[in-house]
C-alpha cells in the first residue's frame, strides 16, 4: 500500500505479468469509480451557461463536421478564445448525437476517464510507485472540484486539454529517458494540440522542468540552463498561444479593467487560499463566485500572502529529503497563474474548473508525504487501506451529490444563489428562466435582486424591460432599455428590444433606426436581421416596404440560423412575396410549415397556411398583415 511500497522495488516489478495485471485492474477500477460518480450526467440536459454558445445555439457547431465549420474553428475567436480542437470536438458530438445532451455528456465523462487513467500510468511510469499513483489518480477522478469540468458540456476544453496534457507528459518521459528528435517532435505536437484545446496549458513547459527535478531527477546529470534551453521550442509555443489568447480576450480584459492591480493581486492571494480550502473541505461549490461587495480586508490578504510564503519556504527547505513537496507545490502555484486573476478576464473571483490540472500537484505531494509518514510509523496495510477507502468514499459521495446540481439550469442557479452571497449572475439566470416561461413577476424580482448586488448590470435592465414589454408596460420598458444602453452603449440586444417597444407605439421610423444601430453592433445577429426584414416585407407602413432589401436581410438571417428556423423562413417567404418572387415564396413557406408542424407550433403553422393561399394567388401580405409577426 502507500506506506510500504518503494520506488526501486516497484520498478523491479514493472515488467512482471503480475504487475501488468495489477495495473489493468487499477485502470478498470479507476474507470468504474469515475462512471459511478459522473454516469448520472448522461441523463442531464444542457444548461444556459455557455452551452448555447458552444453547442445548441451555434450554427457552426450543431450542423456537425463541415468544411466551413473546420475553417471557422481555426480562424474564429468566438467565445473569446482560440481553441479549434475544442470546437471540432463539439462538432463531432453533434455529428454523432445531434443535440441530444446525453451524448455530449458521455464524451466529457469518457475524456475525463481517459485522463484519469493516463495520470495513473504516467505517475507510475515516472515514479515506479503503483499504489501511490493509483491513489492520486483516484482523488483526481472523483474530487468534487472536478464536477464543473466534467458535468458542464461547455467546459469540454478542460477534459480535452487535460488528456493532451497527460499525453504530452507521457511522451516527455520517454524523451527524457531516451532523447531524440522524433520523440521531441511528438512532445511538441501533443503540446500544440493541447494548447488548441485550452490555452491554460501554457505553463506545461514549466511543469516539465519541475518533473526534471522530481521524479525524473534529470538535474543530477544536466545543468539547469541545459534543461531550460531544451524547453525553448515549447516555451515559444506557449508564447504564441498567450498572444493569441490575449488578442481573443482583449474586449473582456478591457471590460474588467476597472479592477486595480492591487485589488487583482489581493484577489489572487485569496483565490489560492480558497482553492486550498476547497481541496480539503469541498462544500458550497457553485457555478459562479462573484467578487465580494468590498475589497478583501488587508489583514486577510496579508495573512494569505504570509501563509503562501511559509508553505513555499517549507517546501524549499525539504527539497533534498522530500523533493515531491517542492514539485507538487510549485506545480499548483505555477499552473494557476494564468487564471488566478492577475490579468482579469471574466468577473468571477475564482472558479472550480481552474483547479482541474493544478491540484494534481498537491494530490501528489500530499500522497507521497502521507506515504512516508505511514512508512516511518509502520502503519498496517489494513489501516492504510481503510483510510484510503474512507477518503475516496467521502469525496465520491460529495461529488455525486454535486453532479445533481448540474442536471438543469434552474437547479444549477438555485443552488448557486443559495450557497453564495450577492450572486447577481445566479439571480439574473433565474430571472431569465422565469422570463422564458412567462412568469414575469418572478423574473422581475430576480432581475431586481441582481441589480441590488450590481447596479451597473445592463443585461438586468434589458431583461426587466423585456418583462415589462410583455406586460404591456411599454413606457416603463423603454426607460429600462435606455438605461441598459446608457450603461452599455454597444449593447445590440437592448437596441433590438428598444426597437420592439417603439414598434408597439406605432413609431416605425424610430424602430428602424434602432434596428439598424443593432445591426451595426451585431451584424451576424439573425434575430435583428429577421425583425428588420419583417418590417420591410410585411410592416404596417407601406412607405417602408422594400421587398428586395427584405430578401437580402432574410437570406442572411436564414444562413446564420442554419436554414432550420421556421420563424426566419416565414419572414423570408414574406420577403420573396413582397419582391414579386412568388414561386420562391411558396417553396420557402412550405418548408417553414413543415418545421412548424414538427415543432408543434400550431399558431405559426396556421399563419403559414394563410400565407400560402396568398402566395398561390400571387399576392403579397396585406397592409396590415394579418399573420404572426416575428
Amino acid at each position: 500500500m502507500l506506506g510500504q511500497e518503494s520506488s526501486p522495488n516497484a520498478r523491479l516489478e514493472a515488467g512482471r505479468p503480475q504487475s501488468c495485471r495489477r495495473k489493468a485492474v487499477i485502470c478498470l477500477a479507476l474507470a468504474a469509480i469515475t462512471f459511478a460518480v459522473f454516469g448520472r450526467t448522461l441523463t442531464h440536459g444542457f444548461v444556459d451557461y455557455d452551452d448555447g454558445t458552444y453547442v445548441f445555439d451555434n450554427a457552426m457547431v450543431f450542423h456537425g463536421l463541415t468544411l466551413r465549420g473546420l475553417a471557422w474553428a481555426f480562424t474564429s475567436t468566438h467565445a473569446a478564445n482560440w481553441h479549434p480542437l475544442t470546437w471540432l470536438s463539439h462538432m463531432l458530438d453533434c455529428q454523432l448525437y445531434g443535440l441530444h445532451p446525453g451524448g455530449h455528456h458521455l464524451t466529457n465523462v469518457l475524456l475525463h476517464t481517459a485522463t484519469v487513467i493516463a495520470l495513473f500510468l504516467v505517475l507510475r511510469q515516472m515514479t515506479g510507485a503503483l499504489w501511490r499513483s493509483a491513489f492520486v489518480a483516484a482523488v483526481f477522478a472523483i474530487h468534487p472540484l472536478r464536477v464543473e469540468s466534467v458535468a458542464w458540456v461547455a467546459e469540454r476544453k478542460d477534459v480535452l486539454s487535460g488528456l493532451f496534457f497527460m499525453l504530452t507528459i507521457a511522451a516527455y518521459v520517454r524523451f527524457a529517458r531516451r532523447p531524440g528528435p522524433a520523440r521531441y517532435a511528438l512532445v511538441s505536437l501533443l503540446f500544440a494540440l493541447g494548447l488548441m484545446c485550452k490555452p491554460m496549458l501554457v505553463t506545461l513547459p514549466l511543469v516539465l522542468l519541475l518533473l526534471d527535478y522530481w521524479p525524473l531527477r534529470r538535474g543530477d546529470s544536466r545543468k539547469l540552463s541545459g534543461l531550460v534551453m531544451e524547453k525553448l521550442p515549447l516555451l515559444a509555443l506557449s508564447a504564441a498561444s498567450s498572444v493569441a489568447t490575449l488578442l481573443a480576450q482583449s474586449r473582456e480584459i478591457q471590460a474588467s479593467g476597472s479592477f486595480s492591480l492591487p485589488w487583482r493581486l489581493g484577489n489572487a492571494l485569496m483565490a489560492y487560499m480558497i482553492y486550498l480550502g476547497q481541496m480539503v473541505w469541498p462544500s458550497g461549490l457553485a457555478a459562479f463566485y462573484p467578487y465580494p461587495p468590498a475589497h478583501w480586508p488587508a489583514w486577510e490578504m496579508a495573512l494569505a500572502g504570509l501563509l503562501l510564503a511559509g508553505l513555499s519556504w517549507a517546501a524549499w527547505k525539504q527539497r533534498r529529503n522530500q523533493p515531491w513537496l517542492l514539485t507538487g507545490w510549485l506545480w499548483f502555484l505555477v499552473m494557476l497563474l494564468p487564471v488566478v486573476g492577475i490579468v482579469q478576464v471574466a468577473l468571477q473571483s475564482h472558479a472550480d474548473r481552474y483547479t482541474y490540472l493544478p491540484q494534481i500537484g498537491l494530490y501528489t505531494a500530499l500522497t507521497w508525504l502521507a506515504a512516508e509518514w505511514c512508512a516511518q510509523r509502520r502503519t498496517s496495510r489494513a489501516a492504510l487501506g481503510s483510510l484510503m477507502a474512507a477518503v475516496l468514499a467521502a469525496l465520491g459521495a460529495c461529488a455525486w451529490k454535486q453532479t445533481a446540481y448540474w442536471k438543469d439550469s434552474q437547479t444549477l442557479w438555485t443552488h448557486a444563489a443559495s450557497c453564495t452571497t450577492d450572486n447577481y449572475v445566479a439571480h439574473f439566470k433565474l430571472g431569465s428562466l422565469f422570463l422564458q416561461s412567462g412568469q414575469l413577476d418572478e423574473a422581475i424580482a430576480h432581475f431586481q435582486s441582481a441589480l441590488q448586488f450590481r447596479p451597473d448590470y445592463a443585461q438586468a435592465h434589458n431583461n426587466i424591460g423585456a418583462a415589462l414589454l410583455q406586460e404591456g408596460k411599454v413606457d416603463e420598458a423603454i426607460l429600462h432599455f435606455q438605461k441598459a444602453l446608457q450603461l452599455s452603449p454597444a449593447y445590440g440586444q437592448a437596441e433590438n428590444n428598444l426597437a420592439s417597444a417603439f414598434l408597439q407605439k406605432g413609431k416605425f421610423d424610430e424602430a428602424i433606426a434602432h434596428l439598424q444601430r443593432a445591426l451595426q453592433l451585431e451584424p451576424a445577429n439573425p434575430g435583428v436581421l429577421n425583425t428588420l426584414s419583417w418590417l420591410l416585407a410585411a410592416g404596417p407602413d407601406p412607405s417602408l416596404r422594400d421587398g428586395t432589401k427584405a430578401v437580402q436581410l432574410a437570406l442572411r438571417a436564414n444562413a446564420l440560423a442554419g436554414g432550420h428556423n421556421p420563424l426566419i423562413l416565414h419572414t423570408l417567404a414574406a420577403a420573396f412575396a413582397q419582391a414579386g418572387q412568388f414561386p420562391q415564396a411558396m417553396e420557402t413557406a412550405q418548408r417553414a410549415l413543415q418545421l412548424a408542424l414538427a415543432q408543434s407550433n400550431t399558431q405559426l403553422a396556421a399563419s403559414l397556411q394563410f400565407d400560402l393561399r396568398l402566395y398561390h394567388a400571387s399576392r403579397s401580405l396585406p397592409i396590415p398583415a394579418h399573420t404572426l409577426q416575428p
